[in-house]
């Protein structure tokens, strides 16, 4: 898969802004192929599948970021995949928008 360098860029700032505002290890959220991080606290994970997952791609991110409200509904149509309990981060992406500075 061919990595679009501003969409990697874009991904960057995003999951930057995500460890800032939500660090830890309870979730590992995967933006395929562009990169993968650990976020929410309460938890850590070392090996394996994580029980918390979520995973969209790259533009499907920026979207959620433009429109964070929409976080269920792309879940609901299949962009996000995201599995395990704590495995909702609606609220962190409504928090991450406000941060979020080139929209």
């Amino acid at each position: 898969m061919q990595k679009d360098p501003q969409i990697a860029f874009k991904v960057k700032e995003i999951l930057n802004i995500i460890k800032e505002i939500a660090p830890g290890g309870l979730v590992e959220l995967r933006i395929p192929p562009y990169a993968a991080i650990q976020c929410v606290a309460g938890g850590n994970h070392k090996r394996g599948t994580p029980p918390n997952t979520v995973e969209m791609s790259g533009q499907v991110l920026i979207q959620l970021i433009k429109e964070p409200s929409s976080y269920h509904k792309l879940c609901a149509q299949g962009d996000i995949a995201a599995s395990g309990i704590n495995s909702d981060l609606s609220q962190i992406f409504v928090i991450a928008a406000t941060k979020y500075p080139a929209q």
